[in-house]
């Protein structure tokens, strides 16, 4: 009775480390094959299990490195195994899927800017008025999603020199360089040239909340510490984003059946896929630390374009995949609307419960017409 008591406790202290090691080899041994509704369940559990996982080993991180290299690291993280995953399903498709790219692109834009952004300012804002962040890095982020999304999402709609919304090879090679391009110029300025306009201190920080607040970890983190954490996170990324593919046919036959868009699944998975840091940055919030909370949703929209880009137009060139980048006009009325009301948000580095919720409509409005074109 006593060896039984011993390992729950463990269990129970160790589960961040138990669920991905388990999650892993269940994947592996399930990869490539059909799963009963049984099966299916045990998958869904799992990937709950890690997505809570992938939350703890990111704050693990972020507490021993700091802001903004924390939120720096769970974002590219993420978007490099989302890159993954398209381009997986992209080679595993007789047709190459040649929008995939671009739904998963514009719903993970949806998904941060707006979901996580509202859902965060919502949380904030219930413990005070108004909160307060940095308006010049907020504002840089936001500058530089939108540039991001003009140029590989929105142009390719209005160009004449191929036939539908898509790019030429030069032009699709210039979208690729200028977004990667971007995306490092601002990593750069985020973490070197101008790295304290995305650091919360105690004027951006919330009357109230300390670095004990924010702080689940106690002592400090060791180098030993934050590689076994660095490394725990990788492998739970990758059961996320791998039982989201698992599930997804099963995602597929729901949407196949209830007729609704086969853009529903991107979005489903986007969720999936984002779940980490939506989680890790309403936690941010609800401590008062919004600005990482702002890191974090901004950064993701950024390398989710700054990365996935110049993958996909690489593939397009080597192996001549199509692709279509080009947003339709309802995703580019979302678009400009979400940026409209995200320059208003961050331009007085203060919120109010009415921006949290004002983004909270817009990312229902984009389910809407997800759901109902």
């Amino acid at each position: 009775m006593t060896a039984v008591t011993n390992t729950m406790g463990i269990l129970r202290h160790k589960w961040h480390l138990v669920v991905p090691l388990v999650a892993l080899p269940v994947l592996a041994l399930s990869w490539g094959r059909s799963a009963p509704g049984m099966v299916l369940a045990v998958l869904g559990l799992l990937l709950a299990g890690t997505v809570l996982a992938a939350v703890h080993y990111a704050e693990v991180i972020a507490h021993r490195v700091g802001e903004p290299f924390g939120s720096l690291v769970l974002a590219v993280a993420v978007t490099i195994i989302e890159v993954g995953l398209i381009v997986t399903l992209m080679l595993s498709s007789d047709g190459g899927k040649p929008t995939l790219a671009r739904d998963t692109v514009f719903a993970a834009l949806m998904i941060t800017c707006n979901g996580i952004v509202g859902v965060s300012l919502l949380v904030a804002t219930l413990r005070q008025k108004s909160v307060r962040f940095s308006a010049e890095g907020s504002g840089a982020a936001l500058a530089t999603i939108g540039t991001l999304a003009a140029l590989s999402l929105v142009l390719p709609t209005f160009t004449v020199s191929s036939p539908g919304p898509t790019f030429t090879p030069p032009q699709l090679l210039f979208a690729a360089i200028a977004s990667l391009g971007l995306y490092l110029l601002f990593v750069f300025v985020q973490t070197v040239r101008d790295r304290d306009s995305f650091v919360p201190d105690d004027l951006l920080t919330a009357p109230g909340a300390s670095d004990d607040d924010f702080d689940p970890h106690g002592p400090p983190v060791t180098d030993r510490q934050a590689t076994v954490a660095l490394v725990m996170l990788l492998i739970a990324l990758v059961c996320v984003v791998g039982l989201a593919k698992l599930t997804s046919p099963a995602i597929e036959r729901v949407v196949q059946e209830a007729n609704l868009p086969n853009f529903v699944v991107a979005v489903v998975i986007a969720l999936l896929v984002l779940l980490p840091e939506s989680i890790t940055a309403v936690r941010a919030a609800a401590h008062g630390r919004t600005q990482i909370s702002l890191n974090l949703a901004y950064g993701s929209a950024m390398a989710s374009i700054g990365l996935t880009v110049p993958v996909i137009a690489a593939l397009s060139l080597m192996f001549g995949y199509s692709v279509t980048l080009g947003l339709s006009a309802t995703e580019i009325v979302l678009l400009a609307l979400t940026l409209f009301i995200s320059t208003l948000t961050v331009t007085p580095g203060r919120a109010t419960l009415l921006q949290g919720g004002v983004h909270l409509a817009v990312f229902a409005g984009f389910l809407v017409v997800t759901l109902i074109p």
